[in-house]
């Protein structure tokens, strides 16, 4: 079993979207084993987002993240990360497969509705910046 970091983002939730997509998440089976609703501040942003620092969205991407509240979660299956970033479809709605979850739910390249972790290292980072110290089980 794998587990991988997803968030629902600030556009998705006040969309009222939380529980499409966690149906979604559940039909194929990913188990959410941790989830928790934050409202990050532009720094905690810039913080999870450190890796893009210095590219030309990072200001924007992390004024969208600090924006509102947004539904970070933990889960787990088999090739969970591979398959929960196949469900999100392309980070582009425009580009996204029928289906995905962007597709359904985005509105742009930007506001794109979910985040996933997109190896095992970015993960187990992920998962411990939005659930420190919290014993999963």
């Amino acid at each position: 079993m794998e587990r991988t970091l997803t968030i629902i983002k600030p556009d998705a939730v006040a969309a009222g979207h939380i529980g499409d997509i966690i149906k979604i998440f559940e039909a194929n089976q990913l188990t959410i084993k941790a989830a928790r609703l934050v409202s990050l501040t532009k720094k905690e942003a810039e913080g999870f987002y450190a890796v893009h620092r210095g590219k030309g969205f990072f200001e924007s991407l992390t004024t969208f993240m600090s924006s509102g509240p947004a539904l970070a979660m933990v889960l787990e299956g088999d090739d969970a990360i591979a398959r929960l970033r196949k469900l999100m479809g392309a980070t582009n709605p425009a580009n996204a497969e029928e289906g995905t979850i962007r597709k359904l739910h985005a509105q742009d390249i930007e506001h794109n509705a979910v985040h996933g972790s997109d190896a095992p290292e970015t993960a187990a980072f992920e998962i411990a910046y939005f659930f420190p110290g919290v014993e999963l089980a």
